[in-house]
């Protein structure tokens, strides 16, 4: 198992913007691929309180590849997310790393 650990920073004011298309609409459409999520989070304090941060499961990069391509490219996703950015930019930058599980991690 790995896991991808994704960090969005919003434009200014527009975090509930990308928390309302993730509740509304994100989860669904993975859901279709089978993209597992392991958990979603705010910032309380630290950088940058405009940020969301959440984790994927994949079962390996074959995965990983096979189904976050299939979700880009998905109608419905590009349709959700050029009509939740009809009033501008939501995201500023998007981070990612994929990461392996060390030997004495309690989540493999």
């Amino acid at each position: 198992m790995i896991h991808e650990l994704r960090v969005y920073r919003c434009c200014p004011g527009r975090l509930p913007a990308l928390l309302a298309r993730f509740q509304n609409h994100t989860l669904r459409i993975w859901g279709k691929h089978g993209i597992r999520q392991a958990g979603f989070w705010t910032t309380l304090v630290g950088e940058n309180n405009q940020d969301l941060t959440y984790l994927l499961e994949w079962e390996n990069m074959a995965e990983r590849e096979t189904k976050w391509s299939a979700f880009l490219a998905d109608p419905e996703w590009l349709a959700v997310r050029a009509a939740s950015e009809a009033d501008g930019p939501i995201v500023q930058t998007v981070s990612n790393q994929l990461l392996a599980p060390t030997a004495f991690s309690s989540v493999k």
